[in-house]
């Protein structure tokens, strides 16, 4: 199952400055660990030749990753990388609570982005919700949610 709009869109979509600018303000960002050369946030960045799910994460890192059938692993990285203690990652995910790497987003700080989002280069709202993950070390276990307007 894949996470798109509209389906010939493919998995990859920009995130859009409004979400990145504050986020970036906040935490500082290091690397983008899936980006492609055109649509990188930050000017440290792992294209898929370098395959970010193989690197070594550490940092304070940012992370929208492609919205496919590998995002689990995507998740599940970041998840491991802030366990250890290395990274602290700032994701932007799809909301699917009825899939299994959830179980890994359930333990980090949520923040469900209120309304829809438009990425860059579509042309319309986001048909589903997303919300902001943060994985860092220091989390208590059952991690934090919260609503998040971008817009204030």
């Amino acid at each position: 199952m894949t996470f798109v709009e509209p389906k010939s869109a493919g998995t990859v979509v920009e995130t859009p400055p409004e979400i990145f600018d504050p986020l970036n303000a906040e935490f500082g960002f290091q690397r983008d660990v899936c980006a492609l050369p055109h649509n990188a946030k930050c000017p440290v960045y792992w294209t898929p030749t370098e395959d970010g799910l193989q690197q070594e994460w550490s940092g304070i890192l940012w992370m929208n990753p492609p919205y496919g059938r590998d995002i689990g692993k995507w998740v599940q990285k970041a998840w491991l990388a802030a366990c250890e203690g290395a990274a602290t990652v700032v994701c932007l995910l799809p909301v699917r609570s009825d899939n299994e790497w959830w179980k890994y987003v359930i333990q980090g700080e949520v923040r469900f982005i209120r309304g829809r989002i438009k990425f860059v280069g579509m042309p319309s709202g986001c048909m589903f919700p997303v919300c902001v993950v943060v994985f860092h070390g220091h989390l208590d276990p059952g991690g934090v949610m919260k609503i998040w307007d971008y817009r204030q």
